[in-house]
């Protein structure tokens, strides 16, 4: 938003558009019955053509509405597709447990465990692994922090398929029946 280019300034009207046509399209907010909080994480390694940083993203939902979502593209290169995607499982822990004390702090509801969707083994592995390996030293600071809310029950963590990622909408250029069945899954 500081230095928008002509190329910023298509991609808008292109939303504007969109939205335009779609005016009767909307998330729905409903009573689900329950008090779930479920984050869903994903980072495409090496995804930038013209320096290979990755672009990451999150969404989180409160009784399968979704309530609050993220994507950005990094400014240093991952090492590895494991790196990438523990990295945006951090953040998007961190975004878990900021919901986590804003909804007791307005005493919305009791939060338990909360879950935590990721479709890579290797960054679920690290995660769940007490061992650290010296290959995943440059990123101590973030296993730390997840292994803490994993060993103190805040957040659990779960492989979900790529295909069923709902954090892909956030930066992957998707066509019809994919888009549906992502607004179909936010809506439920």
């Amino acid at each position: 938003m500081q230095n928008p280019y002509t190329d910023h300034w298509n991609v808008v009207t292109q939303i504007l558009r969109y939205i335009k046509k779609a005016l009767g399209q909307g998330l729905l907010y409903e009573d689900k019955g329950n008090t779930h909080v479920t984050g869903y994480c994903d980072a495409d390694w090496a995804g930038s053509p013209i320096d290979r940083c990755s672009t990451t993203r999150y969404c989180v939902f409160i009784r399968g509405n979704l309530i609050s979502w993220k994507s950005k593209k990094h400014n240093v290169v991952a090492r590895s597709s494991a790196e990438a995607e523990y990295r945006e499982m951090a953040s998007t822990t961190c975004e878990l447990m900021w919901i986590k004390q804003l909804l007791q702090e307005l005493k919305f509801c009791e939060v338990l465990q909360m879950q935590l969707y990721c479709d890579n083994q290797e960054a679920l592995h690290i995660a769940s692994n007490p061992i650290f390996h010296e290959r995943t030293k440059h990123i101590e600071v973030d296993y730390y922090f997840v292994r803490e809310e994993l060993m103190a029950k805040e957040i659990s963590t779960e492989k979900i398929g790529s295909n069923d990622q709902l954090a892909d909408i956030l930066t992957k250029s998707l066509r019809g029946p994919r888009i549906q069945f992502y607004f179909q899954a936010w809506c439920i």
